[in-house]
């Protein structure tokens, strides 16, 4: 009996679903728990200082909850019909909402026009690996390669400690042959994105920095 183990299986459509819905959920927990936390001050009659900042700390925590529900709604979910397009200032829209901060600059060079769902979809989501290059912030800038309906798309970053997440990099991979869980869900993903596009996304380093391109 051979001791070579097989690969593991794609995930069927309901286990996609299922580890999709996972990624969106622990996206929202951070947010919407510190919301709670907030509250629960609140209802403790705190001092003046302490309701300020419980009042601050709910406000701030909303807003970054609902950027993050609008980008996972562009990004993982179904955002209008078969064969929709979507407008690529929406996407930039999205984009800043959920990656801009004290730590990360966003630079978008694309042109505003209407491109198919799933080519916007591929590129927030090249987007979403772009930022795990950069783990302690810098500079994101999302560059067109071609143009019109069959536009690519580049995302390259520089920061301090810039690196390549190498199971990240092998799930882009056609031929990568490892197991899906929650957290190689997405990068998987964006794989089948790029599929449905006609496309292959890399991730490798470029220069000074890091590149997400399609080719």
């Amino acid at each position: 009996m051979s001791g070579t183990s097989l690969p593991a299986p794609a995930p069927d459509a309901l286990e996609l679903a299922a580890l999709l819905c996972s990624r969106v959920c622990h996206d929202l927990i951070s947010p919407v728990g510190a919301i709670v936390n907030g509250l629960e001050v609140l209802d403790d009659n705190p001092k003046p200082d302490d309701r300020d900042f419980a009042l601050d700390l709910i406000r701030k925590s909303a807003k970054t909850a609902s950027a993050r529900l609008q980008f996972c709604r562009l990004a993982f979910g179904a955002a209008g019909s078969s064969g929709a397009q979507i407008d690529l200032g929406d996407a930039e829209t999205m984009a800043r909402g959920q990656f801009e901060d004290d730590r990360t600059r966003l630079t978008w060079t694309l042109p505003r026009l209407l491109l198919p769902k799933n080519r916007v979809k591929l590129l927030l989501n090249m987007l979403v690996i772009a930022q795990q290059t950069i783990p302690r912030g810098g500079e994101m800038t999302v560059e067109p390669i071609g143009e019109g309906d069959t536009m690519g798309f580049r995302v390259r970053t520089t920061g301090h400690n810039a690196r390549v997440p190498q199971a990240i990099a092998d799930q882009l991979q056609e031929t990568h042959e490892g197991g899906v869980d929650a957290h190689a869900v997405q990068p998987y993903y964006t794989r089948l994105l790029a599929k449905a596009c006609g496309l292959t996304v890399t991730l490798a380093p470029d220069g000074d920095g890091i590149a997400v391109a399609t080719a």
